[in-house]
């Protein structure tokens, strides 16, 4: 007898699955299927990233032992491996990339009243940067990267406020980062941080013709000269500047004025120099613009250790593009299941409870409840020990 639903169930009443089906629709993704569906081979790649299985063989296995309750699990099929990675090998991955942006414009208005740690501005914040997953060359040979070896990247524009991406790119560990500014949508009032393999003086004229804001660190063999100097009492704040690029090539790719802030870090001693076109906030606010960069990191690091990310399912471009959009769609799952459900619990203790209670019959509003109810006043008599 099955009383209440699996944990995995009532996650997956979260996925909006009409949305889902008109993705498949407009990439066929169901033409002349037989054994497994798009919808099936979605819900079973979740459940091997929700419960951090390592290979497909993993998920299958698992599938299997629980083969009697696939059902009430919501999967209407199980599978072989070869048949799971058939799918992965041919099914577009468009499918699975249209649904993840589906997905990001339905979680980010959920957090669009989170604020930006030491920053108090209306304007949203992102932060741009890529991250690299080893694979090998002989596996994967259109993934080339450094010395020889294989490198798929995930390059990725976050939105700090609850930190849920907006623009995925995946390519290979050669394509340079920036790259990926010319796919980006920018906003105008949006401010966008990033490192210096950024610093393409190209995309941000275009960034600044918009109305857009960026925050970088500037490179040491910039030349430019001072318009003026600022005066700021601001703490760790050196020298804040308004500049003029003298470079032959780099006056006529960003022929505007640049905002120059150099600050030290009180607690390294180090000294950076910022770059911005941003005129009118604080320098303070600048290097704490900045600093919130490291949250991009801290996503990266978040997706390798709970998400199976670390050894792909499959090792063609349209596998691996399916297995990181997969993981993105998993980690968005747990982003607004908290954001729904309200729980104090963060994104990443969501999904770990979530994950080892896939399989429980306990609702999820239960789980992810911070206050659980305390038995109190029994009246239990305990025996004398003397």
């Amino acid at each position: 007898m099955h009383l209440g639903k699996f944990v995995f169930a009532q996650i997956v009443e979260f996925l909006p699955r009409y949305e889902f089906e008109k993705c498949v629709k407009r990439y066929k993704g169901d033409f002349h299927t037989k054994s497994l569906n798009s919808y099936n081979h979605l819900l079973q790649l979740i459940f091997g990233q929700i419960t951090s299985c390592t290979s497909l063989r993993d998920i299958c296995l698992c599938l299997k032992a629980h083969q009697n309750n696939l059902y009430h699990l919501g999967i209407r099929q199980q599978v072989n491996q070869s048949s799971l990675s058939r799918a992965n090998e041919k099914r577009d991955y468009r499918i699975f990339q249209d649904f993840g942006y589906h997905l990001i414009e339905q979680v980010r208005p959920l957090f669009a009243k989170e604020r930006t740690p030491l920053i108090d501005l209306d304007e949203t914040i992102f932060a741009l940067d890529s991250t690299s997953i080893s694979v090998s060359i002989n596996l994967a040979a259109w993934a080339s990267g450094k010395y020889s070896r294989g490198a798929v990247k995930m390059h990725t524009l976050l939105d700090l406020r609850g930190n849920i991406p907006t623009f995925i790119h995946i390519s290979d560990g050669t394509w340079h980062d920036s790259n990926a500014m010319d796919y980006i949508q920018f906003e105008s009032n949006a401010v966008y941080t990033m490192d210096k393999a950024y610093v393409d003086l190209t995309a941000l004229n275009k960034m600044d013709s918009i109305g857009a804001y960026f925050v970088t660190r500037a490179k040491s063999v910039m030349r430019y000269r001072i318009i003026e100097t600022m005066d700021t009492n601001e703490d760790g704040i050196l020298a804040d500047q308004l500049v003029m690029l003298t470079g032959h090539k780099s006056s006529r790719l960003y022929p505007k004025p640049l905002r120059i802030v150099q600050y030290r870090d009180a607690e390294t001693n180090e000294e950076l120099t910022f770059m911005s076109n941003n005129m009118d906030i604080s320098a303070l606010d600048i290097a704490n613009i900045y600093r919130n960069r490291w949250q991009i990191e801290v996503f990266f690091k978040w997706i390798k250790q709970n998400m199976t990310v670390k050894r792909m399912w499959g090792y063609s471009e349209n596998a691996v593009r399916i297995h990181l959009w997969t993981a993105i769609i998993s980690y968005l799952l747990m982003a607004k299941i908290k954001a729904n459900l309200q729980t104090e619990y963060s994104i990443t203790e969501v999904a770990r409870i979530l994950g080892v209670s896939a399989l429980a019959k306990t609702p999820i509003r239960e789980l992810l409840a911070k206050d659980q109810p305390t038995i109190e006043n029994q009246n239990v008599k305990e025996l004398k020990l003397f």
